[in-house]
């Protein structure tokens, strides 16, 4: 039973993932270029101007490999046409391995740390 619960939960991340992958191959690159909800508000009420220039985020390493929601680092993305296509696409498929990754690593700490704390019946039962 243990194994038949194995396999159709491998089925089932494995459809997951397959399916995000495709919507972030496929749609990403048609997302809005329209500023993000955040960035409206700050707009709409003004605090926008108080955005510091050099922020904390533009100091990390990666800030400039994702910015734009784009894998810049790829030959030809300055180019118009294909290339941005495929950056975009890139960007998408490397955040979805990111966050399930990330998923994966944490849902994998959280069962160890719940295995060990489990108290079976049978080790306190009497003979």
């Amino acid at each position: 039973m243990n194994n038949h619960l194995s396999k159709r939960n491998q089925a089932l991340i494995i459809a997951g993932l397959g399916s995000a992958l495709l919507v972030a191959i496929f749609l990403s690159p048609f997302a809005s270029q329209d500023p993000d909800g955040l960035d409206r508000v700050a707009k709409d009420h003004g605090f926008d101007k108080k955005e510091l220039e050099e922020s904390p985020a533009k100091q990390l390493p990666f800030h400039a490999v994702f910015e734009s929601y784009a894998l810049k680092f790829i030959p030809g993305y300055d180019k118009e046409g294909l290339p941005k296509i495929i950056a975009t696409s890139a960007a998408g498929v490397v955040g979805t391995l990111a966050a399930f990754g990330l998923a994966w690593g944490i849902g994998k700490l959280a069962v160890r740390g719940s295995n060990s704390s489990v108290t079976h019946a049978d080790d306190y039962s009497e003979d």
